[in-house]
């Protein structure tokens, strides 16, 4: 009698994000049997939800500068981006017959701008290469019998293939599929994981004034700079919330400010309000006489402060200071922002903490667990928005592939 079950996959993919599509990529360029399992309707829904406004696929600068962003974790990521950088990225993506473009800032774009044209392609490479897609399949953990257990719109599914790539995401936008469900399934099989935290994300004050919300809730400060104490400003701009600051300058600063806060339970965001006039020229400006003009206009008129910049002086500052025009020149260039907490961790561009990589090999298996490998944002690592939080994801995808193959004793590139 001819045994109808399907015959398990040699290596399953789970999680069709970019990690877990490229790992699925280099198995089967290899000639290995690969299927890949997503709970999402459709695979890359954060990756397609990235490039809403503009796909931001990587960054042109020199390596130093590019591993730097990584932090604690750049010398562990450098020989995973070594094997796979951004320049092998781009050629990567001009193989799916899709241009780029450096930017002005350096970042790197396709260059219609979009993520659909790069994925359609993608899968389209992936399919003919004989790579197997199942979407609405949930992993779940593991059966007693080592199985993988994977729910779907048929019931459960029993998996047990010679190989498993976790992908899975971190633990930011989980309508969209990374919601940290895996941890417990890790932990249980004595995985170390570090806490999953809130990346590149906004902040909240004690709260804002009522006027200060009224008038000014979801406006961009423009034309500022931010830092942290003991560090360099960083100029671009912030967006005002109701709840305290988020925005692109505020997320580059977001490691050091969540270190803050876990440390000493507040953290501090400095304002310059005018990076390109040195204190001593607003001071000068300030001690103009006024006349019978309101401070607003004298703000104005001296220093061309008003809008948000003007209503974020006025909060931040008190009467004396207000009143003390040396002080106030001094609170103009850094004016100090005290922090209470992170916004929610789904709110969050992306998330901190997740598999240690003391808990890996070389090739990203698990050392508690033979045979399953690890890749992309669930690894502990964090990286700033601008093309690098996607190119160790795809670094980490090919870095978990390549260790599959070895592991499966498949010849390596």
């Amino acid at each position: 009698m001819t045994d109808a079950t399907p015959r398990p996959p040699l290596v399953a993919v789970i999680g069709a994000g970019p990690a877990g599509l490229m790992a699925a990529e280099v198995l089967a360029s290899a000639g290995v049997a690969v299927e890949v399992f997503d709970a999402m309707p459709s695979v890359g829904r954060k990756f397609l939800l990235a490039g809403v406004g503009g796909m931001n696929i990587t960054h042109s600068e020199p390596y130093p500068a590019f591993v730097a962003r990584y932090a604690e974790r750049q010398h562990t990521l450098d020989p995973l981006l070594q094997d796979f950088d951004a320049t092998a990225l781009r050629a990567w993506i001009h193989g799916l017959g899709i241009d780029t473009f450096v930017g002005t800032s350096g970042r790197v774009f396709p260059t219609d701008m979009k993520a659909a044209p790069l994925l359609r392609a993608w899968l389209k490479r992936l399919r003919e290469a004989g790579v197997v897609i199942h979407n609405r399949h949930r992993w779940q953990g593991w059966n007693s019998d080592a199985s993988l257990r994977i729910t779907c719109p048929e019931g459960e599914r029993r998996v047990q293939p010679s190989a498993v790539v976790l992908a899975l995401g971190g633990g930011s936008w989980a309508r969209l599929g990374s919601d940290g469900a895996w941890v417990p399934w890790l932990q249980a099989q004595a995985v170390d994981i570090s806490p999953l935290r809130p990346s590149n994300c906004g902040f909240e004050v004690n709260a804002w004034s009522e006027l200060l919300v009224s008038k000014y809730a979801g406006a961009p400060v423009k034309n500022i700079a931010l830092s942290v104490p003991g560090a360099a400003p960083r100029k671009g701009e912030f967006i005002l919330t109701a709840q305290g600051v988020e925005g692109s300058l505020v997320y580059a600063w977001s490691a050091p400010l969540r270190a803050a806060l876990e440390r000493d339970g507040s953290a501090r965001l400095l304002l310059d309000l005018l990076p390109d006039k040195p204190v001593d020229k607003i001071a000068q400006a300030l001690a103009r006489p006024r006349g019978s003009r309101s401070m607003a206009r004298h703000l104005h008129g001296q220093l061309g402060l008003d809008g948000v910049k003007a209503g974020l002086l006025r909060e931040l500052t008190d009467a004396a200071t207000f009143s003390d025009m040396p002080r106030l020149a001094q609170a103009i260039k850094a004016l100090p922002i005290t922090l209470l907490r992170t916004r929610p961790l789904d709110e969050a561009i992306s998330s901190a903490g997740g598999v240690r990589f003391e808990a890996l090999d070389a090739g990203l298996m698990l050392k508690a667990m033979p045979g399953v490998f690890c890749a992309g944002e669930m690894l502990d690592w964090e990286a700033p928005t601008g093309g690098y939080l996607l190119t160790a994801c795809f670094a980490s995808g090919v870095r978990a592939g390549r260790g599959v193959l070895a592991w499966l004793g498949r010849p390596v590139e």
